[in-house]
This record gives C-alpha cells, sequence and structure tokens, in this order.
C-alpha cells in the first residue's frame, strides 16, 4: 500500500471541479461533488483513455469518456451505460490540513 498523495489545497478544488493527481505510474482524478471528494483511476475501463479528458457533469455526479460516450458515477466508479460495463477504480480520499489527499490502495 502506498503513501498517501495530496492533491491539493481545499480551496483549489472547488465544487464541480476535478484534478489529476499521481501515486507512482497511477493516474488518479479526483472531484468534488458538492462539498465531497471522490477519487477514481483517470482511464476509461471500455478503452484504455483518460477520463479526465471528458466532462464532469457536477450535477449528475458523472464523468464521460470523451472517446465513446461511456459515463461512470464518480461516487463509486459503476459504468453508466454502454460501451463501458465494467466499473473504474475507486480510490480512497481525505481532506487534512487543508488539503485534499488520495492514494492508490491496490
Amino acid at each position: 500500500m502506498s503513501d498517501w498523495v495530496r492533491v491539493c489545497a481545499t480551496s483549489e478544488l472547488l465544487p464541480g471541479e476535478s484534478k489529476v493527481a499521481w501515486d507512482g505510474d497511477t493516474a488518479i482524478v479526483v472531484f468534488n461533488y458538492d462539498g465531497d471528494f471522490y477519487a477514481l483511476e483517470d482511464r476509461c475501463t471500455h478503452e484504455d483513455f483518460e477520463l479526465s479528458a471528458g466532462p464532469f457533469d457536477a450535477e449528475e455526479a458523472t464523468i464521460e469518456c470523451v472517446l465513446h460516450g461511456s459515463k461512470f458515477d464518480v461516487r463509486d466508479g459503476r459504468a453508466l451505460n454502454p460501451p463501458a460495463y465494467v466499473p473504474v477504480r475507486k480510490f480512497p480520499t481525505k481532506v487534512e490540513d487543508g488539503a485534499v489527499w488520495t492514494r492508490d490502495d491496490s
């Protein structure tokens, strides 16, 4: 298990925004959904493509892969429509010392 990685100050990730952090070779996209922070692997499970390139819908809590239009729930990573069927890996997040943290706990 790796150590916690600082993503940014909480003031730098406002509701409706997302930011990519790296834990070693793993890209993790962190979302602020209505004041709560969620983290997913920055990789579509249908096609190995970065999710962070697509739009984050802060009202629906979804991220859409721009390659083929698959949407994923940012809260738990589940695939919401084809062509993706496999959920995206979810990572833990925490807020500590005014910053957002995540880690690859696989």
